[in-house]
C-alpha cells in the first residue's frame, strides 16, 4: 500500500481521513492520523496516540562482548549470569544486557554465540566490570568462551582483558592466535578457557525509552513486553531492566528526602492520578510500563524506540505512548518519537 497524506480531522468534527503515512516539516512520518483538537497537533499509530515529545539519552561507555559455549544453553546462561545486577547505574555497577543471539557462521569458533553489551559512565569502571564479570561469570560458566565484539575502526579504546585474565592460569596459561586473533588460553577443570586478548570499548548512548499507558495493568505489560522482543531484533541495542520492562520508573531526587538520588515518577503512577494535581495520565489509564534501552549509539536506539513503539501499539488496551525526559537539560541526545517513527 502507498503511503498517502495525512488524514486531517478539524475538532474531530468535520470527518475523518486516515492514511499510513504524511509530511510534517518536511519529514515523512508513519501513523494512521494526523489531527488537530484544541488547537493542538496529535498523531496516532494503530489509533494509538504519540506524544510529540522526546526520549533525553545520555553518553555513556560501551562494550560489546561475543560469549560462545558448545551449545545454546551454556552461551545464553553465561550471558544471562554476565550481564545480572545490570539494570540502572543509580545503584548497579554497571547497565548490561544481552543484544543478540549469535549463529555458528559468525562467531570465531564456529560455536553458538550471544552478544552482551555492558555500560558504564567511564571506562575505568568499565574496565572494571569486564574483568569482573568475565571472570566471575563466564571464565566460571562450563565450555565457554569469550571474545572482543566491536570492530577495530569503531574502538575507541581497548582493555587488556583477556591478558589480565590468564594468570588465573598460575603459570600454565598461554597466549598465541587462534581464529585469527590473540588470545590467551587457560587450562581449567573443565577443559580450557580461551578468550580475546583485547576488549574493545567506545561511547554509546544510554536512557533511550518510552512510556506505554494502557488501559490496565496487563495490556501495559503484554504491550511492553511486546516492545521488548521487537526491540531484541534491533543489532546494536539492549534493553537492561529485568525482563527489559521497567515497573518503577523514576526521576531525579526526591520532593521529600534529601538522601534520595532518585524517587517515584508520581505524573505517571495509576494509583495517584486522582491524588495529585500534576498526573499526567488520562481518566482511562490504569497501567504504566516503562521501556529502556541503551545502544552502541544513537542510530541503534532510535532504530530500537521505533521497533518498540510499533509493537506496542498493536496490543488491545493501550491508550498512548509518550517518553520520559528532563526537558532537555541534562541529555547530549533528544529522541523525538515522532522523528524515531519516520
Amino acid at each position: 500500500m502507498s503511503y498517502g497524506t495525512i488524514g486531517i480531522i478539524w475538532n474531530l468534527v468535520l470527518g475523518t481521513c486516515d492514511f499510513l503515512g504524511g509530511e510534517k516539516n518536511g519529514k515523512l512520518y508513519y501513523f494512521d492520523a494526523i489531527f488537530l483538537f484544541q488547537g493542538e497537533i496529535k498523531m496516532e499509530l494503530e489509533g494509538v496516540e504519540i506524544e510529540d515529545t522526546f526520549a533525553e539519552a545520555f553518553p555513556i561507555k560501551v562494550a560489546r562482548v561475543l560469549i560462545t559455549a558448545v551449545n545454546d544453553k551454556w552461551a545464553l546462561e553465561a550471558a544471562k549470569e554476565t550481564t545480572g545486577f545490570g539494570t540502572s547505574v543509580i545503584m548497579c555497577p554497571a547497565e548490561a544486557g544481552i543484544d543478540k543471539i549469535a549463529s555458528r557462521e559468525e562467531t570465531p569458533d564456529g560455536r553458538p554465540g550471544v552478544y552482551i553489551i555492558i555500560c558504564t559512565f567511564g571506562y575505568k569502571a568499565l574496565e572494571e566490570q569486564l574483568l569482573a564479570r568475565i571472570g566471575q561469570c563466564v571464565l566460571t560458566c562450563p565450555t565457554t568462551a569469550a571474545f572482543n565484539a566491536l570492530k577495530k575502526e569503531e574502538s575507541e579504546k581497548e582493555f587488556n582483558t583477556g591478558f589480565k585474565l590468564k594468570f588465573f592460569g598460575d603459570g600454565f596459561e598461554s597466549e598465541e592466535e587462534l581464529y585469527g586473533r590473540a588470545v590467551s588460553r587457560t587450562p581449567i577443570m573443565g577443559g580450557e578457557f580461551v578468550i580475546e586478548k583485547n576488549i574493545g570499548a567506545k561511547e554509546g548512548v544510554a536512557g533511550g525509552n518510552l512510556f506505554i499507558l494502557a488501559k490496565d495493568q496487563m495490556s501495559a505489560l503484554t504491550a511492553a513486553e511486546d516492545a521488548v522482543f521487537a526491540i531484541g531484533q534491533v543489532e546494536g541495542a539492549i534493553t537492561p531492566f529485568t525482563g527489559g520492562v521497567v515497573a518503577s520508573g523514576s526521576k531525579p531526587g526526591s520532593q521529600k528526602y534529601k538522601f534520595m538520588h532518585a524517587t517515584i515518577n508520581e505524573k505517571f503512577c495509576p494509583t495517584l492520578k486522582d491524588k495529585i494535581e500534576a498526573s499526567e495520565l488520562p481518566a482511562d489509564v490504569n497501567g504504566v510500563f516503562e521501556v529502556v534501552i541503551n545502544g552502541l549509539n544513537e542510530e541503534a536506539v532510535s532504530e530500537a524506540m521505533s521497533a518498540g513503539i510499533k509493537a506496542a501499539v498493536k496490543v488491545p488496551g493501550v491508550v498512548k505512548i509518550t517518553a520520559g525526559n528532563f526537558g532537555g537539560k541534562l541529555g547530549k541526545y533528544q529522541l523525538r518519537l515522532y522523528d524515531v517513527l519516520r
